[in-house]
């Protein structure tokens, strides 16, 4: 943390904490390495930066690794800070990371503006195919936040690339987010994490890579996903007894994900055929609406909570997404 001319005040803390491994509020608190004092920016009363906290510096530097995901609430973290420095006339640096899970590979829903939150605050898909420095510049010159964006651009990435081909090592981002196929599955598999009634795997060894609830028959789930020849992927029956968050302690039934060609795959297409997967085979169990923040578009809500066939919900979102690719090339920096 040393550099000429440069004087490191404060330390603000996204979700998670600054090391990535809190999976609840964070409090404020001092780095022991430093000395320097954590403010957080993930309490119930605070998911922003206050002006007092803006008065204190003269510059922001942003340094946090995405996974790719909308709601993945790091990207919010960002925005809000953008409009922050805008507010206060203030420079923003962006050390720009690459996207784990490529900047070629854009998936919606994209995001309904009535339906934002701090687990998706701009109308982007879900699988939005940016680095952080773009999504930054997008948000900013779009929506006039006059933020001056100082944005240190990724050497050697190129948008096709996955995290594994940088030589990169792999650090959790966060608690549940271990492993790049995790990050993969998670923009289908977490639309539908809201409701209490499903496991996506927390308290597990896997996140993310399973789902499974007491009320999952896995063998029929698995050979339904599995008739239904989503490209890439494969499903079989499994079990597991989460040690934490939804089902505690409890034995459940469910399934497991196989990523068999990841670039044929599409993750949110993979969780619209599992949402309307549970619809289907266990209908009534699933409330889609308590989703609806998470899968950002109400007619996919209200289609997955009357039946209606997937192949037909991910093709209208494709749609979307197909204007949204064309709305984001002024901004891409790679």
């Amino acid at each position: 943390m040393r550099a000429a001319g440069v004087n490191i005040v404060t330390l603000f803390s996204p979700e998670h904490g600054l090391g990535g491994n809190f999976d609840s509020d964070v409090a404020s608190s001092r780095d022991t390495a430093t000395g320097l004092p954590i403010e957080s920016l993930y309490q119930p009363n605070q998911r922003r930066l206050s002006p007092g906290q803006m008065a204190k510096v003269d510059a922001l530097v942003f340094d946090i690794q995405d996974i790719g995901a909308r709601f993945y609430t790091y990207s919010c973290t960002l925005l809000y800070a953008v409009q922050s420095a805008g507010a206060a006339h203030k420079p923003l640096w962006i050390l720009d990371r690459p996207n784990p899970i490529t900047g070629t590979h854009v998936e919606g829903p994209v995001m309904q503006k009535d339906l934002e939150s701090f687990v998706g605050c701009y109308d982007i898909p879900v699988r939005h195919g940016m680095t952080f420095g773009e999504l930054a510049t997008m948000a900013n010159t779009e929506s006039h936040w006059g933020a001056e964006l100082r944005v240190a651009k990724v050497q050697n990435w190129e948008r096709g690339d996955w995290f594994d081909t940088t030589g990169l090592t792999w650090v959790n981002p966060s608690p549940n987010m271990r492993s790049l196929n995790a990050a993969l599955l998670y923009p289908g598999i977490a639309m539908i994490e809201a409701e209490p009634a499903l496991s996506v795997g927390r308290g597990t060894d896997s996140p993310f890579e399973q789902i499974g609830a007491s009320w999952i028959d896995g063998p029929a789930l698995a050979r339904y996903l599995n008739s239904r020849f989503i490209p890439g992927l494969r499903v079989y029956p499994t079990r597991f007894r989460p040690t934490s968050s939804n089902f505690f302690g409890v034995d459940v039934g469910g399934v497991r994900f196989v990523v068999t060609d990841r670039e044929a795959f599409d993750s949110t297409r993979a969780g619209l055929e599992l949402a309307a997967a549970l619809q289907s085979l266990f209908p009534g169990k699933m409330d889609f609406g308590k989703c609806a923040a998470l899968i950002g578009n109400r007619a996919v809500v209200d289609g997955l909570q009357h039946n209606k066939d997937a192949s037909a919900l991910w093709t209208t979102s494709q749609a979307e997404v197909s204007r949204f690719s064309d709305r984001r090339k002024p901004f891409l920096l790679y």
